[in-house]
């Protein structure tokens, strides 16, 4: 008689537990992966993603740390440097500010200054991005500094097993990578089987979520579920669009991207960045160079407004809709024609 093998359960998981799953793993292999931040040890960080690593690790590798950014990342460096693999965590996106000096003089330049021969494999988790209604300084989408500093890689995933994949993929890079988590997809569910094997993501590859023909939404991160809402509310006027999710900023996939545009000749860039100086002018300048003879409309963008974050109650006109996006196609549409 054959037996056949059971499938592997799955079940649904959100993006938190998926995170925290990819942590434990990490650290399981790996006895120089250790864990430190305010509250991630006995609290279990402030979004509980480091629930529970602390009681089955020990506080010498999930450690409380002070209130002190600087402090943190610096004392990271010094680990790093002594063959540990930390991963720090920033309690919320602007709160990393006081720590960007250390990341920038140091965490960004060890590698290149030593010659290769001194990386800092060192991850720093930001929650960032707004829609939870947070207030000013927690709610920041700071990817464009970090994009701007050589020395760097910049992740940030859109689902549930893209964070525990590129999770994974980050902590085991010699490079150092801020690792960018969207607070508001936090609690978003899919079903996910952590017991299986977990292939880790590659850093540096986009990833097409939605096939279309008439126009693609360059994306990541927390826009990527409202760009697929907007694709679905596209059919409506008859338009077809490709989402394409970066997942990875630096490096960037010029690959997958221009392949999408030269496809469809026409490109959107959507983020919740500010547009004035924001990822989507760099993306918007790569995309024009690569695909210039294939486009229809020039490159436009969707992004929040170029002001500091808002209070909870106007956040909603702030952070691009669907609304804003498919106002943009139907410019891409106007352009094209006149």
């Amino acid at each position: 008689m054959t037996t056949v093998a059971a499938k592997p359960a799955t079940k649904p998981a959100t993006m938190a537990q998926a995170l925290g799953r990819a942590l434990r793993d990490s650290m399981a292999e790996d006895p120089s992966v250790h864990v430190l931040g305010e509250d991630v040890g006995a609290l279990g960080g402030v979004f509980r993603v480091t629930d529970g690593l602390a009681a089955e690790f020990g506080e010498d590798r999930c450690t409380d740390t002070p209130l002190a950014e600087a402090g943190i990342l610096g004392t990271a460096v010094g680990m790093a440097m002594y063959g540990l693999r930390p991963v720090v965590e920033m309690q919320f996106d602007a709160f990393a500010y006081p720590a960007f000096e250390q990341l920038i003089s140091h965490v960004a330049r060890m590698r290149n200054r030593t010659r290769g021969a001194l990386p800092l494999p060192i991850t720093v988790r930001v929650p960032y991005g707004g829609g939870i209604g947070g207030v000013e300084h927690h709610s920041d989408s700071s990817e464009a500094y970090y994009i701007a500093t050589p020395g760097l890689h910049v992740v940030t995933p859109a689902t549930v097993s893209d964070a525990y994949g590129l999770l994974r993929a980050s902590i085991a890079s010699d490079d150092p990578v801020v690792f960018l988590e969207p607070k508001r997809l936090y609690w978003s569910k899919a079903d996910w089987n952590p017991e299986a094997p977990q292939a880790v993501e590659p850093i540096g590859r986009a990833v097409v979520r939605r096939t279309g023909r008439s126009a693609t939404l360059i994306t990541y991160g927390p826009s990527v579920p409202v760009c697929l809402e907007a694709a679905e509310a596209a059919r409506a006027e008859g338009w077809d669009l490709e989402v394409v999710d970066l997942r990875s900023l630096v490096p960037f996939d010029d690959e997958t991207v221009a392949a999408s545009v030269r496809r469809t000749g026409r490109a959107v860039v959507v983020h919740e960045s500010g547009g004035f100086g924001g990822p989507g002018g760099e993306i918007a300048a790569r995309v024009t160079e690569r695909c210039f003879h294939h486009l229809e409309a020039p490159v436009l963008r969707v992004a929040g407004f170029d002001i500091p974050y808002p209070p909870p109650m106007l956040e909603k006109h702030h952070l691009p809709g669907v609304d804003r996006i498919l106002d943009a196609v139907a410019r891409l549409q106007w352009e094209a024609d006149s």
